[in-house]
């Protein structure tokens, strides 16, 4: 949809310009007027460049010369500088004593890597960039050839690798932050990984901490893991020793973690109205089915039960988001009290139409779906950390899914692993509102030097830049 908006606008504008040329050159041509969207004024951050325009300095009315500035008017245009490179020379002077003839220089400059030649801000430009915006070393390495540094890709693989290891005790921290919460979201999505004359499809996992729904105060932060497979083994390995809410959709690989016996202790289920209400969606979809009796084809039957079905799911979604932010025991008052009624007349009318539907049909299957999990979808009900959807999992997975098509598969299963981490990275600052890029470049510039017991300094949510840290101490 976004891309058709896009499309819409630049065809909109384009259709309005040429219009516009047209009406200059005949006055039987009016020209094309269009509403046009408000343009939010530029950042006040950024610097600005005054290009004084000399105003007449003679009266075009009555050619006099006693002219005065009454005031002036802006018109701001925005424009990029091209990328600048450039290379730091650390010069080190070699030092002899005239009284022993002992040689000495101070020390060889920090890298961010053993043996490394990149700068923290190149370094963090390379993850980012590949990570973060899906783009190849191939095609990295092209755009930096035709501005004139040509790196090898071998070479700029070498420093990718360095990085992530580099970060490597933030990702665990990380890791540790998700893993201390009560409640999480899971999902997981393909990944096309190389093998032997083909790819394969791996899985990537993430779980997502997220406790803004219902008031928490703890940041949140998401962890990422690939594996070869599907397998439930996966999933069990990742909440080994977790126990808590886990929202996510009906995986079978799950279900030996909603064991009550299980140790460390339970895990309970509560299921994605999200995904519930999806097939039912589709089979009560009047749009798409105007769309294929416009377009010829034979349009798909809208089931009056299904469009029933979806609007009360709706109901539950709109009072979800009225108590969106507030406290665990508001958010339960007024799902007792508004949202409990509107789930048992759905539970009513549910058993008693699947009653009458053949085990086969695709309404059928979509009911089976929630009354299998009928405890499992209610749970939201009693407990006011849960959310009635699990988005935020799906979040988390958007850049995976956009970014297929740009890089097409992983290289190997060590490939898939560093990208799960690098992602864990990005999307955690991400969702603390923090520039990933400046982040990285911050972090890679200080970590090697940083004390180990003030690590947490660094985490997305603790961190500030090291120039304003030292303004503020100064």
């Amino acid at each position: 949809m976004e891309l058709e908006l896009e499309d819409l606008e630049a065809a909109a504008t384009e259709d309005e310009i040429a219009a516009e040329l047209a009406a200059a050159k005949t006055t039987t041509v009016a020209a094309f007027a269009r509403k046009r969207p408000s343009r939010e004024p530029f950042p006040e951050h950024l610097p600005r460049e005054r290009r004084i325009v000399p105003g007449p300095t003679t009266c075009g009315c009555c050619s006099g010369t006693r002219l005065r500035k009454l005031g002036e008017t802006v018109t701001e245009t925005l424009e990029v500088i091209p990328r600048q490179w450039k290379v730091i020379q650390h010069v080190r002077e070699k030092m002899t004593c005239r009284d022993c003839e002992t040689i000495s220089e101070p020390p060889a400059p920090f890298h961010v890597t053993p043996r490394g030649w990149s700068g923290p801000n190149l370094l963090a430009m390379l993850l980012f960039e590949k990570f973060g915006q899906h783009q190849p070393l191939n095609r990295q390495a092209e755009r930096y050839a035709r501005e004139g540094v040509p790196l090898a890709l071998s070479t700029l693989a070498d420093q990718v690798g360095a990085g992530c290891a580099v970060l490597e005790p933030l990702l665990r921290r990380i890791e540790a932050h998700v893993f201390a919460a009560e409640r999480l979201h899971g999902d997981d999505t393909t990944v096309p990984v190389l093998a032997k004359g083909k790819t394969i499809t791996g899985r990537c996992w993430v779980y997502a901490r997220d406790d803004r729904p219902f008031g928490g105060r703890a940041p949140p932060a998401a962890m990422f893991y690939y594996s070869r497979d599907r397998g439930g083994v996966h999933a069990e390995a990742h909440l080994a020793r977790w126990s808590g809410l886990l929202q996510a959709d009906a995986y079978s690989g799950y279900n030996r973690l909603y064991d009550p016996i299980r140790m460390p202790g339970p895990i309970l289920e509560a299921a994605c109205w999200a995904h519930a209400r999806r097939p039912f969606f589709a089979l009560a979809d009047i749009e798409a089915s105007a769309r294929r009796k416009a377009s010829g084809k034979t349009p798909t039957p809208i089931s009056p039960l299904a469009l029933d079905i979806v609007q009360r799911i709706d109901r539950l979604f709109e009072i979800e988001r009225g108590i969106n932010g507030k406290s665990i025991v508001e958010r339960r008052a007024v799902r007792q009290e508004v949202s409990r009624p509107l789930v048992d007349d759905l539970d009513a009318l549910l058993r008693a139409e699947r009653a009458k539907l053949s085990r086969g049909s695709d309404l059928a299957k979509a009911i089976d779906y929630m009354l299998k999990r009928w405890p499992a979808f209610t749970r939201f009900l009693d407990n006011g950390r849960i959310c009635l959807s699990n988005n935020a999992a799906e979040r988390g997975l958007r850049g995976i899914a956009l970014g297929r098509k740009s890089w097409l598969f992983a290289g190997s299963d060590r490939g898939g692993t560093r990208a799960a981490a690098m992602y864990s990275l990005i999307v955690t600052a991400k969702l603390n509102d923090i520039d990933p890029q400046a982040w990285l470049a911050d972090v890679l510039a200080r970590i090697a030097e940083h004390p180990a017991s003030r690590l947490d300094d660094l985490l997305p949510w603790n961190w500030r830049p090291a120039r304003a840290a030292v303004g503020q101490a100064a």
